[in-house]
């Protein structure tokens, strides 16, 4: 079973979804000793399965890392009343000029069950979620098979559920964080706690192992989250520009470029609150129209498809944490070297 004091590097490389984390991101931080995530939030069984051989090929023996792969719980959803949809395809089709617009179709999202298949063959060290804790069944099956578990959490009431479902561990996801928020109902009130004062207050209510997330980008950062009883770090911005990243030119050039911007939450791009670079959607989305997660996500599809191939940044969800000033043009050796000096 997994644990976190045979790491070489008590970091996790955050789960991003839609192309970072490519087999050369994930073996690349497996074999320096940490842990080399996936992000599977819509992937289709055949690209899990995929992605996991692929890293698995590319990870030597005897590495002290470990491989996570991370999925959304997602929860019901319906698809509102039409007079909804059509302000919001009014919106997108007035921000973009483009009306080759999809409707999604139900299913809204893909089916866990069908996903974690490859999992259960293939047997990464870890599994992780983000939005909520899954079925019973899929903890069971996880510890039956010695994979690890780890939840995200962004409030005390999350992390008390977590340990009670029988996780292994609690990722403390603070409001820096880049992307998706990890709260799980993205309609209730949200704490808004920074990470460091997440932590704090976790510490002093679970014995589970804590991670702490959320706009950490430097060394001194991981000494102090270290320092207040976290038994790693996990980071996803400061990985988007190393060279083995999988993140398009845009966001890579926003993230070391476009410093002078600030970062804001949306729920322009896919209905659910998340953190990104502010860009001409964002800013234009503000109080407009949005259909519920995920559905917001299909129907936006195509405009952030069209706005890589154009390498438009202003049409892509460029997330990123509170701190990506501090990105660099630098490989995955160069970054542990300088987190871990």
């Amino acid at each position: 079973m997994f644990s976190f004091e045979k790491l070489d590097y008590p970091l996790i490389q955050a789960p991003m979804a839609g192309g970072p984390n490519t087999a050369e991101m994930v073996s690349t931080v497996v074999n320096s000793g940490a842990v080399g995530s996936y992000g599977f939030a819509y992937a289709k069984a055949d690209t899990i399965k995929r992605d996991l051989n692929a890293a698995n090929r590319l990870v030597e023996a005897n590495n002290s890392g470990a491989i996570n792969a991370n999925f959304f719980v997602f929860n019901e959803v319906e698809m509102p009343a039409a007079g909804q949809i059509d302000n919001a395809v009014s919106c997108l089709c007035e921000l973009t000029g483009d009306t080759d617009i999809d409707i999604p179709q139900s299913p809204y999202y893909p089916d866990l069950n069908q996903q974690l298949e490859p999992v259960w063959a293939c047997r990464p060290d870890i599994l992780s979620f983000h939005f909520g804790i899954p079925d019973t069944a899929i903890l069971e099956k996880a510890r039956a098979l010695d994979i690890a578990v780890g939840i995200t959490a962004t409030s005390v009431t999350e992390a008390r559920q977590i340990e009670q479902a029988g996780a292994s561990f609690i990722v403390a996801q603070g409001i820096e964080a880049g992307g998706h928020r990890g709260i799980f109902n993205a309609e209730a009130s949200d704490d808004l706690l920074p990470a460091f004062s997440l932590l704090k207050s976790l510490s002093d209510i679970t014995s589970l192992p804590l991670v702490a997330a959320g706009g950490i980008m430097t060394s001194t950062q991981i000494r102090e989250a270290l320092a207040l009883g976290a038994s790693a770090v996990q980071l996803g911005t400061v990985f988007l520009t190393t060279s083995e990243s999988g993140a398009s030119p845009a966001h890579k050039d926003y993230l070391l470029n476009k410093t002078e911007r600030h970062t804001e939450i949306t729920h322009g791009f896919s209905g659910r609150p998340a953190r990104g670079i502010s860009n001409r959607f964002i800013k234009a989305m503000t109080d407009k129209a949005v259909l519920p997660f995920p559905i917001q996500n299909s129907l936006t599809g195509k405009m952030r498809t069209r706005a890589v191939s154009r390498n438009d940044g202003e049409f892509q969800s460029l997330w990123a944490g509170q701190n990506f000033a501090g990105c660099r043009d630098e490989t995955i050796a160069e970054l542990l070297a300088r987190l871990f000096d």
